[in-house]
Order: structure tokens, then C-alpha cells, then sequence
């Protein structure tokens, strides 16, 4: 690939990540997640009375019908969307709404400059059939994912290792390296190609990606687990969420400086 199409690709990666977090139900838009028990109650945004049964988010709506979800699946009503999450047998109500602060504040996904020389061939090393890797998730959360291997390369000549997790849709990690916290948000996310028969794999770090929960607080993103904690600057990928500037406060009365 070509410089003028490797930087056209990250422009149009670029810009389906910012529709994706951006739009009216986007990832930005995530106002409250509802833990939710078998007694049901009213919640902040979400109109009717809800629940917690077996594997199903139940609803009572405002105009008497009865809605079940299960996890993943969404309802459109008044204006937000619901949807029904699942994290361990632990039933929740997220409440997706337009107008969340979260989404309006929102200006801009601000990345690196995209470079070759940040796709980045390593060895994956292959983890057993059973293997699990044990996540702990923002909110203090324990839990265990399903570990795919690890990845051995080298970063601006710091010999590292990738942990990675695999999913439905292939194989993950979470990050965090030596920018994290400050140029950077504290960790990042990446989605890692199939590695090739002989177990090479391009690992393209200006793929990097925020986690949803430099968005909305809402979310409960898993930490990078202690191998993935680099001392290396990694200078690729989304680096941070811009949001309109709040407002100053003035001790400002009726148009009058308070003297006190």
C-alpha cells in the first residue's frame, strides 16, 4: 500500500470511528447504566418500571404494555434508546439518550499521525484451548475472559509482549503505555488481525482505539492487565476525547460582579 492509500484508510477509519461514537445513539451518547434487581423501580430516564428475571431485562411501560430484552437487544421510546446488558449474570438497563452531555459536549477524537513504521510485526504465541486471563474492570469489577495468547514484537527497540483476549469477533487487547494518562487516555483498545499459519501477525497500532469509557463514565471497561503496562511512548492511534470547554463560573448576579 501506498502513503497517499495507507493515510486515505486511516482518514476513512478515522471517520466511521467519530460516526460510531458521535451519532444520536452512539457511544457517547450512554447517559446512566441501571444495575437492576427482581424488584422493580423507577430509574433515572428510563420510562416505566423495570427488573431483573433470568437472562431478560422486563419493563412496565407508562402506557401499560410489557416489555422483555434480552442482553443486546435495544428499545426506542421517548426519544432514548434502552438496552438491555449483561455482565456476569448481573442484569442491567443502559439509558442511551441524544442529549447526554457526554455526546453534546463532544468535539472531536483527536489521533496521532498515522506512520508505517506503527504496523508492527510480532510473533503470537498461541494460549491453550482453556486458558483465561483475569480482567478487573474500571469500576473494581472481577471477572475472567477467554485469553488468546500473547504477542511478542518490538517497539522503537523495547522488546514487549501483547496480551490478547478472543471474542466472538477475534482477537483483542487493552494497553496502556507510556503516554497513557497524559498525552494520551490512560488505556486504549485494539483489535489484533488472525496471525498467519507460521504465527507472524501485523499488529497495526495507529489502529488504536479509545475505550468507551473516555466517553461516558457509564461504561465499565476492562484495565490492561500487568503485561500490557509498557514504558515505551507509544505515539500511534486515538489519543483523546475533545470536548467544548465548561463554562467559567462567575460569581456573576443579574449582570452584577458579587462584591463579597
Amino acid at each position: 500500500m501506498g502513503e497517499h492509500e495507507f493515510e486515505a484508510a486511516f482518514r476513512e477509519w478515522q471517520q466511521s470511528r467519530w460516526q460510531a461514537v458521535s451519532a444520536p445513539h452512539g457511544t457517547a451518547a450512554l447517559l446512566h447504566t441501571h444495575w437492576l434487581t427482581t424488584e422493580p423501580g423507577d430509574f433515572t430516564g428510563a420510562p416505566g418500571r423495570w427488573h431483573a428475571e433470568p437472562a431478560s431485562v422486563v419493563g412496565a411501560l407508562p402506557s401499560g404494555a410489557a416489555v422483555r430484552l434480552a442482553p443486546g437487544e435495544e428499545l426506542d421510546l421517548d426519544g432514548v434508546r434502552l438496552r438491555a446488558f449483561e455482565r456476569d449474570g448481573a442484569l442491567a438497563l443502559r439509558v442511551i439518550d441524544p442529549d447526554a452531555p457526554s455526546r453534546t459536549s463532544l468535539v472531536a477524537i483527536e489521533a496521532y499521525p498515522p506512520t508505517p513504521e506503527r504496523v508492527v510485526t510480532g510473533t503470537f504465541i498461541p494460549a491453550g484451548d482453556d486458558a483465561t486471563l483475569d480482567v478487573t474492570s474500571v469500576d473494581g469489577h472481577e471477572s475472567n475472559d477467554r485469553l488468546g495468547g500473547v504477542i511478542e514484537l518490538e517497539l522503537d527497540g523495547v522488546a514487549v509482549e501483547l496480551t490478547v483476549t478472543r471474542d466472538d469477533h477475534g482477537l483483542s487487547a487493552v494497553f496502556a503505555d507510556a503516554t497513557s494518562g497524559g498525552e494520551s487516555y490512560r488505556f486504549r483498545f485494539l483489535r489484533v488481525p488472525e496471525p498467519a499459519a507460521d504465527g507472524t501477525v501485523a499488529v497495526d497500532f495507529n489502529r488504536a482505539y479509545l475505550p468507551p469509557c473516555a466517553f461516558s463514565d457509564e461504561y465499565v471497561c476492562p484495565l490492561p492487565p500487568l503485561g500490557n503496562r509498557w514504558p515505551v511512548a507509544l505515539r500511534a492511534g486515538e489519543r483523546l476525547a475533545t470536548r467544548h470547554p465548561k463554562p467559567e463560573v462567575d460569581a456573576i448576579v443579574d449582570g452584577e460582579a458579587d462584591a463579597a
